[in-house]
């Protein structure tokens, strides 16, 4: 029954999920790699599955070995090159951690910042997502972004590290003598 519902949350089909689910299927059943049935209905991007997982007791908070969640795979998609806000929104609005770390001590936060997502990043950022949080590399989002170019992004980050006191612009700060520093800030709304 397992390998059938997997199949089912793949094709975004509710009804035959939530049939599956009255027959007695776990609704945090896991396949091989370790992944549960919320975990790939968020990774693929399936809102109403998502949202019907949820209602139905999905654990949101599962993970892998390796510490990847529902809210993780939602934030990017290797495969369709991209993330769902939507989803990432629902998992958090439903008690997803946001600061639950995978491997190499990577954080939701960093991981859309360095795929350049930047509505994922603006969701997180909203729900209170730490930018001063460092990976085992010692490398912020800001850090991580700022080697991609993804300018929206940079923008957000840098704008939430001056709210939060810290960072580039904030007081204190100064630049090197002689040294050439570019900081993409929006302009105040006038």
């Amino acid at each position: 029954m397992v390998t059938e519902l997997f199949e089912v949350v793949k094709t975004g089909d509710v009804p035959s999920v939530q049939k599956l689910l009255a027959a007695g299927a776990d609704v945090n059943a896991r396949n091989e790699e370790g992944d549960t049935i919320l975990m790939l209905a968020a990774y693929t991007g399936k809102l109403p599955m998502v949202q019907a997982l949820i209602a139905a007791g999905a654990d949101i908070n599962a993970s892998t070995e390796r510490g990847w969640t529902a809210l993780t795979r939602a934030v990017f998609n290797a495969e369709l090159k991209r993330g769902f806000a939507d989803v990432v929104q629902t998992l958090i609005t439903a008690g997803a951690n946001i600061e639950a770390p995978i491997s190499y001590g990577v954080r939701p936060l960093m991981l859309a910042a360095g795929y350049g997502e930047t509505d994922v990043v603006e969701c997180l950022l909203k729900a209170g997502a730490d930018v001063q949080a460092r990976n085992e590399g010692d490398y912020t989002a800001l850090m991580m972004v700022k080697q991609k170019h993804y300018v929206d992004v940079i923008n957000l980050l840098h704008e939430a590290e001056q709210e939060a006191g810290v960072g580039e612009g904030s007081c204190g700060s100064k630049n090197a003598p002689g040294s050439n520093v570019i900081t993409f800030l929006k302009r105040p709304d006038a």
